[in-house]
C-alpha cells in the first residue's frame, strides 16, 4: 500500500512540473523588445513621481501592469527554432486625473523616448504640464510615427507652436491639443491629415489666419478652433468638408461676410461663429442646413434682418442672436420649430409686436427678447410666463406692456420688469378734472378756434351794414 502511495506521488509530481514547465516557457515565449521596454521606462519616469517605475513594473504589459498603459500582442517568426514568438508592444500611454492625483510629477516633460515606442497608437496627457514651462518638441512627429489619438489637453504650461511635423503623421484621426498654451499659426501641413476625423485646438493662444489647407481635411467631422485669436475671414475652403457635424470659432478675432458655401455643410449640427466680427447678411443657402441643431451668432456685427429661411431649419433647437445689431420685426417664422428650447433675440434694435405664437412653442423653455425697441402688449398666458420663471427676459423694451391677471391679483408687469398695459389704460380714460388725453385736448383747441371765426366773422358783417347804413342817409 505504502509502495502505491509512493508511486502515486511521483506521478503527480511529474504532472505538477510538466505543468510549471509549460507555464514557464510560455513566459518566455511573451517578450517585449528591449530597446521599446526601455524606451517606455524612460517616458514614465519623465512624467511619473515615481522614478523607481522600471522596478515596480518590470513587466508592464503583462505580469506587472500601469493603469495607463495599454499593449497589443504581434507574432514573430523565430527562423532557427521553428518557433513563434509573442511579443507585446506598448500601444496607449494615458496619463490623467482619472488615474493618479496629481498625475504628473512638477518637473514632467516629454521624452523623446517616445521615438522608440514605433507602435505607439494612442498618446494621451491630461493635467499634466502644469507647473514647470514644457515646449511642445518638434521632433516627436513625422511619418514614422503609428499615432491615430493625439490628445495633450489641459497643460497649461504647455508652450511653443503646433510642429508641422504633425502633418506628416499619416494614420492620424485625432488630434486634440485643447487648453493649452500653444502660440503661432496652424500650420498649413496639417491639412495634409487625410484621415483626420477631430480637430480640436479650443483655448490656446494662436495667432494668424485659418489656412485655406485646411480644405484636405476631407474626413473631418469635428472642428473646434475656438477661444484663441485668429483673425483674418473665413476661408470658402470650408465648406469643402462636407462630413462636418460640429463647427466651432467662437471667441476669436474672425472679420469678414459669413461664406456662401456653408450652406455645402449639409451634415452640420452646431455652428457657433459667436465673439467675432463676422458681417452679415447671412447667406440664403444655409436653409439646407436641415440637421442644424444649434445656431450661434451671438455678438457678431450682422446688421441685418432675421432671415426667414430660418423656418426651414427643422430640427434647431437653440438660436442666438444676442448683439448682432438686426433690426426690423420678430417674423412670424418661428411656429415650425417645434424642437426649439432657447431663442435669443436680446440687444438689438428690433420693432413692433412680439409675436404671440412664440408661446405655443412646445419644447421653449428659454427665451430671450430684452433691451430691443418691441411695443404693444405682450401676449404671453400666465402658464407660459410661470413655465419659464426667469428665463424669460424681456426687460428694456420701453414700449411694451403687459396685462396684469386682476383675477388672481398676479403682478406680471413687476415680475417682468415692464409697463403695465392697465397703468396705461387708466391714465388715458381720466376725466377734464385730472390730467387730459391729447385727443380731448386736440378737440377742444379747435373748437375753440371754430368759435373765435364766427366771431370775428359776424363782426365784419355789422361793420359792413352799418356803413351801408350812413352812405344811404
Amino acid at each position: 500500500m505504502s509502495s502505491f502511495l509512493s508511486f502515486l506521488s511521483l506521478i503527480v509530481l511529474f504532472v505538477f512540473l510538466l505543468f510549471t514547465s509549460n507555464v514557464h516557457g510560455d513566459d518566455q515565449d511573451m517578450v517585449m523588445e528591449e530597446k521599446e521596454l526601455l524606451g517606455l521606462f524612460e517616458v514614465m519616469e519623465a512624467l511619473l513621481d515615481e522614478p523607481d517605475f522600471s522596478q515596480t513594473h518590470p513587466l508592464p504589459c503583462s505580469d506587472t501592469p500601469w493603469p495607463g498603459i495599454e499593449c497589443e500582442v504581434s507574432i514573430d517568426d523565430d527562423d532557427d527554432s521553428n518557433n513563434e514568438t509573442q511579443i507585446f508592444h506598448v500601444t496607449k500611454i494615458h496619463v490623467g486625473p482619472d488615474i493618479l492625483s496629481p498625475p504628473c510629477k512638477p518637473s514632467a516633460y516629454l521624452s523623446e523616448s517616445l521615438l522608440k515606442l514605433t507602435f505607439l497608437k494612442t498618446l494621451s496627457l491630461f493635467n499634466c504640464f502644469v507647473t514647470s514651462n514644457v515646449i511642445l518638441p518638434k521632433a516627436l512627429f513625422g511619418s514614422f510615427s503609428s499615432l491615430e489619438h493625439i490628445a495633450l489637453q489641459s497643460n497649461t504650461k504647455l508652450y511653443g507652436e503646433i510642429p508641422s511635423s504633425l502633418g506628416f503623421v499619416p494614420n492620424l484621426r485625432v488630434l486634440s491639443l485643447s487648453q493649452n498654451s500653444l502660440n503661432g499659426s496652424i500650420p498649413k501641413e496639417i491639412g495634409d491629415l487625410a484621415f483626420l476625423e477631430q480637430l480640436d485646438l479650443s483655448y490656446n493662444n494662436l495667432i494668424g489666419q485659418i489656412p485655406n489647407d485646411i480644405k484636405g481635411l476631407k474626413s473631418l467631422s469635428i472642428l473646434d478652433l475656438s477661444w484663441n485669436k485668429l483673425e483674418g475671414n473665413l476661408p470658402h475652403t470650408i465648406g469643402e468638408l462636407q462630413l462636418l457635424q460640429k463647427v466651432d470659432l467662437s471667441s476669436n478675432k474672425l472679420n469678414g461676410k459669413l461664406p456662401s458655401n456653408l450652406g455645402n455643410l449639409t451634415r452640420l449640427v452646431l455652428l457657433d461663429l459667436s465673439h467675432n466680427f463676422l458681417n452679415g447678411p447671412f447667406p440664403q443657402n444655409l436653409q439646407s442646413l436641415k440637421l442644424l441643431e444649434y445656431l450661434i451668432i451671438d455678438n457678431n456685427p450682422i446688421k441685418s434682418m432675421i432671415p426667414h429661411f430660418i423656418e426651414n431649419l427643422w430640427n434647431l433647437k437653440s438660436i442666438s442672436f444676442s448683439h448682432c445689431g438686426l433690426f426690423g420685426s420678430i417674423p412670424n417664422i418661428f411656429t415650425f420649430l417645434t424642437n426649439l428650447s432657447s431663442l435669443s433675440l436680446d440687444n438689438n434694435t428690433l420693432i413692433g409686436n412680439v409675436p404671440q405664437n412664440l408661446a405655443l412653442l412646445p419644447n421653449l423653455d428659454q427665451l430671450n427678447i430684452s433691451y430691443n425697441k418691441l411695443n404693444g402688449v405682450l401676449h404671453f398666458s400666465n402658464e407660459f410666463v410661470t413655465k419659464l420663471g426667469k428665463r424669460l427676459d424681456v426687460r428694456g423694451n420701453n414700449e411694451l406692456c403687459v396685462e396684469d391677471d386682476r383675477g388672481t391679483n398676479k403682478n406680471l408687469s413687476s415680475y417682468l420688469e415692464i409697463s403695465s398695459c392697465v397703468g396705461l389704460r387708466d391714465v388715458s380714460d381720466k376725466s377734464f378734472a385730472g390730467i387730459k388725453p391729447s385727443w380731448i385736448q386736440s378737440n377742444m383747441s379747435s373748437s375753440s378756434a371754430y368759435l373765435d371765426l364766427k366771431v370775428v366773422f359776424f363782426t365784419l358783417v355789422l361793420c359792413f351794414v352799418f356803413s351801408l347804413l350812413n352812405m344811404c342817409l
